[in-house]
């Protein structure tokens, strides 16, 4: 039987918990085994250099397994970036990461959960350094491999939200709808085989449009421009996929919630989704 690997993040945080609440459930994909990577050390609560390190040893090992094909996805566990860092983490997230062990540059960050679906085409960056960041080549990039995701699940309808307040109403609040973003959404029509993009349409009306159906995703400029709208509808539900990467890598939206953990009181539901999401993947590339 095919499995999926879970690592167990930070054993301090709610990762333990959520994991075997979702194990418990009795709504996972009953053609998967499970394997649980990870050492349980330390207390809940009490993030330290011993739970870092056993977390980051449990990261390599997922990523050994599932490049050698001895697990056929993996879900990472919450992790604190910054006590991984202080142990030798040298990546902005895990994200980042798996990108590095798949040896891979095209890759993004997706989240999706419930009605909304959405790609960052700037993920870990200051705010500050988003509008310098940006460039056509990125938005064309990303926007592909969104519309590679949402085809593999039905159509490939996406909105690209636009960088600046009105889409930039004309260019009188910035031209990088003008001089990035619009020709980015021509060349992405022009060349995607599997999708259709309209934009840049403004911000502060893309996710309603979304959300009632109009697009399949939404492909955004920023981190918060993504993770709000979503973490806001689908908050317990949401997922986070790694596109790009030739393994399949899916994790819960939610962080380790130190404050929490050990009190039974984390929800499973978007550990579950990211394990049934992964599933899902699996199968599909196995019938390619």
């Amino acid at each position: 039987m095919n499995c999926i690997g879970i690592t167990l993040g930070d054993a301090a945080g709610i990762g333990p918990e959520v994991i075997q609440k979702a194990l418990d459930s009795g709504k996972l994909n009953p053609d998967f085994q499970y394997r649980v990577i990870g050492k349980l050390v330390g207390e809940p609560g009490i993030p330290t250099p011993e739970t870092a390190r056993a977390a980051l040893d449990a990261l390599e090992e997922s990523a050994r397994l599932v490049l050698s094909g001895e697990i056929q996805a993996v879900v990472t566990g919450p992790v604190s970036k910054v006590h991984l860092q202080e142990v030798g983490f040298d990546f902005p997230g895990q994200t980042e990461f798996f990108a590095a062990r798949s040896r891979v540059s095209n890759y993004a960050m997706c989240l999706t959960g419930g009605p909304l679906t959405v790609a960052l085409v700037t993920a870990h960056i200051p705010l500050a350094e988003v509008a310098s960041s940006l460039n056509e080549s990125e938005i064309i990039r990303v926007g592909g491999l969104l519309a590679d995701f949402l085809g593999q699940r039905g159509s490939a309808r996406i909105a690209v939200a636009g960088l600046n307040p009105h889409a930039g109403e004309s260019g009188k609040m910035g031209r990088e709808e003008i001089d990035l973003i619009a020709p980015a959404v021509e060349k992405l029509n022009r060349g995607s085989a599997t999708g259709s993009f309209i934009g840049p349409i403004s911000p502060d009306t893309v996710f309603n449009r979304a959300v009632q159906g109009e697009f399949d995703g939404v492909l955004c400029m920023y981190h918060d421009q993504g993770l709000i709208p979503l973490k806001l509808l689908a908050f317990d539900q949401g997922v986070n996929v790694t596109l790009g990467l030739p393994i399949i890598r899916t994790s819960p939206d939610h962080g380790t919630a130190f404050s929490i953990a050990g009190k039974n009181l984390a929800r499973p539901e978007s550990m579950i989704e990211a394990i049934n999401l992964a599933a899902q993947m699996a199968q599909r590339r196995s019938t390619l």
